[in-house]
C-alpha cells in the first residue's frame, strides 16, 4: 500500500448517493469505497427470480415457466438487481463515461450472491474498433475484479479473455427487439482457445434477451464444457 492509499483511508468520504459522511472506523470494515451501508443495501435491492434466467419471479425458482418451455443455453444466471435506478447510472458511467473505477465497487455488490464461483471467468469480448473507442472493456474489467476478491477469499479463480474474438463490427444491441438481437449477433463471435475448466462463468454489464450470450455458450458446449453460469450486474425484461 502507497502513501495515497494510506492517506485515502484516513480521509473523511461522503456516500456518492445520500452524501452522508463515511466514518473512518466504518470505511476500514467496509468492502465498499463508494457507499454507506445503507445505501449499499439499496443498491442490493433483491427481490425473488428465476435461477436460470435471473427474471422476476413471484418465489425463488429453479426454472420458471419460460425457461421449461424454452430453456437457455447456460444453466444459473446471477444479478444484483434489475436494470433500474439507482444501480443503472453507475453501469452507465461505467460504460459510456468510462469511469472504469467503478467496477470494483459494483463487483463487490455481485460477488457475494454467487456460493460457488467457476474457476474460469469468461468476459464477453468487445471488437476491437469499439475497443479503440471506449479505451477499456467494461466486462473485462468486472471479471479481473470479481477474480482478485475470490482470490483474496481462496478460491481458485482466473480470468480469460484470450477464449473469444468478436469478429464483427455489430450495430449496438440497444433498441433492438428480440429478433433483430438474435440476427445481430449471430456469427460475431470466435472461439480462439479452448477453456481448460468444464465450469465457466460468462461475464457481462447487463443481460436483456440474452442473444449475445447464446452464439458464446454454443461454441463453450461444443468443446465440452459442462457448467456455464452467466454473471451480470443487471437483468432487463426482454423485449418483445
Amino acid at each position: 500500500m502507497n502513501v495515497l492509499d494510506k492517506l485515502k483511508q484516513w480521509l473523511p468520504r461522503q456516500c456518492h448517493l445520500c452524501r452522508i459522511t463515511i466514518k473512518h472506523d466504518v470505511t476500514q470494515n467496509n468492502a465498499f469505497h463508494l457507499w454507506c451501508a445503507s445505501c449499499v443495501d439499496r443498491l442490493k435491492h433483491t427481490s425473488s427470480r428465476c435461477q436460470r434466467c435471473g427474471l422476476p419471479t413471484l418465489t425463488p425458482v429453479p426454472q420458471c415457466g419460460q425457461c421449461l418451455a424454452h430453456p437457455p443455453l447456460w444453466d444459473k444466471l446471477y444479478c444484483i438487481t434489475d436494470y433500474q435506478a439507482p444501480l443503472k447510472q453507475y453501469i452507465q458511467a461505467l460504460k459510456y463515461q468510462k469511469q472504469f473505477w467503478l467496477a470494483a465497487d459494483l463487483s463487490a455488490l455481485l460477488s457475494p450472491l454467487i456460493e460457488s464461483p467457476a474457476p474460469e471467468l469468461i468476459p464477453v469480448p468487445l471488437h476491437w474498433r469499439r475497443l479503440l473507442t471506449r479505451n477499456f472493456n467494461q466486462s473485462e474489467e468486472l471479471a479481473h475484479h470479481l477474480a482478485k476478491q475470490w482470490q483474496k477469499q481462496g478460491v481458485n479463480c482466473s480470468v480469460n479473455h484470450q477464449a473469444f474474438r468478436r469478429t464483427q463490427a455489430t450495430v449496438q444491441q440497444k433498441g433492438l427487439n428480440k429478433k433483430e438481437r438474435t440476427r445481430n449477433v449471430r456469427h460475431a463471435f470466435e472461439l480462439r482457445q479452448v477453456p481448460l475448466s468444464k465450469h465457466i462463468a460468462l461475464i457481462d454489464d447487463v443481460v436483456t434477451t440474452g442473444s449475445t450470450l447464446h452464439p458464446l455458450c454454443k461454441a463453450l458446449r461444443r468443446c465440452g464444457v459442462e457448467t456455464i453460469d452467466v454473471y451480470c450486474l443487471a437483468r432487463t425484461p426482454e423485449p418483445k
